[in-house]
């Protein structure tokens, strides 16, 4: 039985049809992974299945006590709240348990009324394991990088920081249902790696639109493609979708050339009969008219064409000559060096805030370097693809075809040949009737795909890319990656999608913390393996120099325990005695309660301590009683 049920939905954007009488159904255990190219309507069919807003007809049903969590590309927060409110003001059944639990500590007294008040909600926290609850909240609070944020007004946050404070929210609520549009942006490799993880792990039944072909990958059991108003369903990863869409679209071709054959020689039996259409036969003419309907429904889509003039690059590309950067207290890069090749092609990794954006300013001379200087060649044409929208103010009220020609009216491609900027745009898969659009009008993906148009347009040799994947749809980047693998110019890249680092960079840029910055030379995939090794290595090199035995005693004749050791081996057990002792204390005392909420904590933390105290002792008792 389905936990969501959609029927006959159907929803248009201005004259744009979405999609029409639409059907969709999600059961419990279903791993959907949604896709489909920009513009298509995925955001709003999953605002519409969330219950964010209606559809213009059918209707959408929940199945009882179903709870559906939902993050949106642009989530909104109670922005005069803290973080901490923010995260616990979900549908969770014990997030009112525990919100009630620390108000009583924040007006504790004395009283018997309190401490009775106090008493029956720790036991109702013991008795739903709500401690547990709430360490499993704030460990997802600390891997988005917000835990210091906790007691920060939402205002005064950055979009990336609200929208990892959202992804907190619905992953603490744990619904039945988890729908996610876009959750990897904003994230760094590590953390996309996590929440990868958590959510295979902890969450059943899921849909998620994402750009990030191995996050698909690493949570979906499905892939549904929307095209053309139209859902296609692959039981199977994305690898698999790969497959089974390629045969469905030869098909499709060979049945659409089918009907063209058909329809010219129908259109010509038209045109041979007379305009009296009493004499023909009313049946084939209304055929005719349904294959002509057909055929211009089954239109292919083209896939977006970069074509630009290649510019010559010149001896010197451009060089970082010990540069260092500080902010604040914090030294973000120090003594960086690095000669830029042509062709080269170079991915930056490291955790949110260590400064891959700080690096590309510098490179691009948006920023000045403390120390050091940034040398840029004298034929080196820079293209900065910012992680930011920057489309100017100006322009949102400007329409798409007059953003473009007051850049270059006439085009040269790579062949030599030159388009209109009509032509470009239609390249970019801008058709001509979304070309008079204004700006504002564009979806967000629509917009990075613009913002992208404009770089190319000014013919760069040097493209530096900051997180170019967020907002771009799959077919979009596949087209991308091909593109910069083909690029004879050098290209810096930050991105948090590991399968389009992995096949862009050559080379990656590690930050290693304290302003180092490692040149490693693989892709992403290859640095994450020799990670993987060397921290093997580490713990081989541990356990072995653990095993090698005292030399004080490697040469001691084995037989009855010295003095010495015979009064450690009574210590040992005294010791473990005495630890089980208040062990046992304690594991009352947490039953029990307490009014004082720290108690319970410094009580939590000293049973840890007491067991690993015990297994220490236990140890060295097991080796002197052999």
């Amino acid at each position: 039985m389905n936990l969501l049920s959609a029927d006959n939905i159907s929803y248009s954007a201005g004259d744009k049809i979405l999609f029409t009488n639409l059907n969709f159904g999600i059961s419990k255990g279903d791993k959907f992974g949604l896709i489909g190219v920009n513009g298509t309507g995925k955001s709003t069919l999953l605002k519409i299945l969330a219950g964010i807003m209606p559809p213009e007809t059918g209707n959408v049903s929940v199945r009882k006590e179903t709870n559906i969590g939902y993050l949106g590309q642009n989530p909104e927060l109670e922005e005069e709240k803290d973080v901490f409110d923010n995260v616990f003001n979900n549908k969770h059944k014990l997030t009112g348990l525990i919100k009630e639990y620390e108000a009583l500590l924040e007006h504790a007294d004395d009283s018997e009324e309190y401490l009775k008040k106090l008493d029956v909600i720790s036991t109702d926290m013991h008795l739903h394991d709500a401690w547990s609850y709430e360490a499993r909240v704030k460990e997802i609070i600390s891997r988005l990088g917000i835990g210091d944020l906790m007691h920060q007004a939402v205002k005064y946050l950055s979009g990336g920081q609200k929208k990892r404070v959202a992804l907190a929210k619905i992953l603490a609520e744990e619904p039945d249902v988890l729908i996610l549009d876009e959750p990897t942006n904003h994230l760094d490799m590590d953390t996309v790696e996590w929440l990868q993880q958590l959510i295979h792990d902890q969450f059943e039944t899921l849909l998620v639109v994402t750009h990030d072909r191995y996050f698909l990958d690493g949570i979906s059991n499905q892939i549904i493609e929307l095209e053309r108003g139209n859902l296609y369903k692959y039981s199977g990863n994305y690898a698999y979708f790969l497959e089974k869409k390629s045969e469905r679209e030869e098909n499709m071709a060979a049945e659409l050339e089918k009907d063209k054959n058909l329809f010219r020689k129908e259109l010509e039996w038209m045109r041979r009969m007379p305009k009296a259409r009493g004499t023909k036969s009313k049946s084939r003419i209304t055929a005719f008219e349904d294959l002509k309907e057909k055929i211009s429904g089954k239109k292919t889509d083209e896939k977006i064409q970069l074509e630009i003039k290649d510019r010559r690059q010149g001896g010197k590309i451009l060089e970082a000559r010990g540069i260092g950067k500080t902010i604040g207290e914090k030294t973000i890069i120090d003594h960086f060096r690095h000669y830029f090749q042509k062709g080269e092609k170079v991915g930056i990794i490291g955790q949110n805030g260590c400064g891959k954006t700080t690096l590309l300013r510098l490179l691009t001379g948006q920023l000045h370097p403390d120390k050091g200087d940034v040398v840029i060649g004298e034929n080196t044409a820079i293209g900065y693809y910012s992680q930011e929208e920057d489309l100017p103010a100006t322009e949102m009220n400007k329409r798409l075809i007059d953003v473009v020609n007051d850049i270059a009216p006439n085009i040269e491609l790579a062949d030599g040949s030159k388009v209109s900027a009509s032509q470009f745009l239609t390249r970019f898969k801008f058709p001509p009737q979304d070309q008079y659009k204004l700006i504002q009008k564009l979806s967000g993906g629509e917009r990075k795909r613009l913002q992208l148009l404009k770089i190319l347009l000014q013919n760069p040799n040097f493209l530096v890319l900051d997180e170019p994947t967020n907002d771009l749809d799959i077919e979009t980047l596949n087209v991308l990656e091909e593109f910069l693998e083909n690029f004879r110019g050098s290209v810096v890249l930050v991105s948090h999608d590991r399968y389009f680092m992995d096949r862009v960079a050559d080379h990656v840029f590690v930050f290693t913390g304290d302003g180092g910055i490692m040149d490693f030379p693989g892709n992403y995939t290859d640095y994450k393996e020799w990670k993987a090794l060397k921290k093997q290595e580490t713990k081989a090199e541990q356990k072995k120099e653990s095993a090698v035995p005292d030399k004080k005693t490697e040469n001691k004749p084995k037989g009855k325990l010295s003095f010495k050791e015979q009064r450690e081996l009574e210590e040992a057990e005294n010791k473990m005695n005495v630890i089980e002792e208040r062990k046992k204390a304690l594991l009352q005392l947490l039953d029990q309660g307490s009014a004082d909420h720290e108690e319970l904590i410094q009580w939590s933390a000293e049973l840890q301590r007491l067991d690993a105290e015990h297994e220490t002792y236990m140890n060295r008792w097991i080796e002197l009683s052999s």
